[in-house]
């Protein structure tokens, strides 16, 4: 009969994604996870098999706190063109206020994979799919409530914002502040008729 676990899963978890976040797949070794995570490394591959597949877990767990967690949240606000710009506004906010200046996991991981894991790039680009089929959603239903002026193509707007958020992320790995992370968004907002960024934090 298997023994039962004897940790939380969820905050080891937490731990192994924080420490991926930091340094990235390749620099974090089975030492740092074993430390972060307070397992032996014995306890951590019976748990979570090898590194590659504690990753995945890891990012998912990541994204499920994050990503997942705001596109419902947001999906619920009543006017779509707001729930566009609150997504956006958490983000510049995430990003302005990480000592660390991660950026984004996904992002991240997105910049680290290169060709060599299409396992990990299927996983990207579908969670990348999320945030663009979010926005493109979020467009559609703002242009046929009135909630969104007419402007270019929903595919293209959605395009846009895509291409906007994934440059803040990047850039907020080089520490610029908060006003240089919100320029780009602002401009965006303006130019397809959104509602502009709040002046407070709205970080979630």
């Amino acid at each position: 009969m298997p023994r039962p676990r004897q940790f939380d899963e969820d905050a080891v978890l937490t731990a192994a994604a924080d420490c991926f976040w930091g340094r990235g797949f390749e620099a974090t070794s089975t030492r740092d996870l074993a430390s972060a995570m307070a397992l032996t490394p014995a306890s951590l591959y019976n748990a979570f098999g090898d590194k590659r597949a504690l990753f995945l877990r890891a990012l998912d767990h990541y994204l499920q706190r994050t990503l997942h967690d705001r596109v419902r949240r947001l999906e619920a606000v009543g006017h779509p063109g707001l729930g566009i710009t609150l997504f956006l506004a958490e983000i510049v906010d995430r990003s302005s206020g990480d000592p660390q200046q991660r950026g984004c996991m996904l992002v991240n991981t997105a910049l680290e994979a290169g060709s060599g894991d299409p396992g990990v790039q299927a996983v990207v680009a579908d969670e990348i799919g999320v945030i663009e089929g979010f926005f493109r959603g979020r467009m559609a239903l703002g242009r046929e409530t009135g909630d969104i002026p007419p402007g270019p193509p929903v595919d293209e707007a959605g395009a846009l914002l895509l291409s906007v958020l994934l440059g803040v992320r990047v850039l907020a790995r080089l520490g610029p502040g908060r006003a240089r992370l919100a320029a780009p968004v602002h401009a965006v907002l303006a130019l397809l008729g959104l509602p502009p960024l709040p002046e407070g934090s709205v970080a979630a």
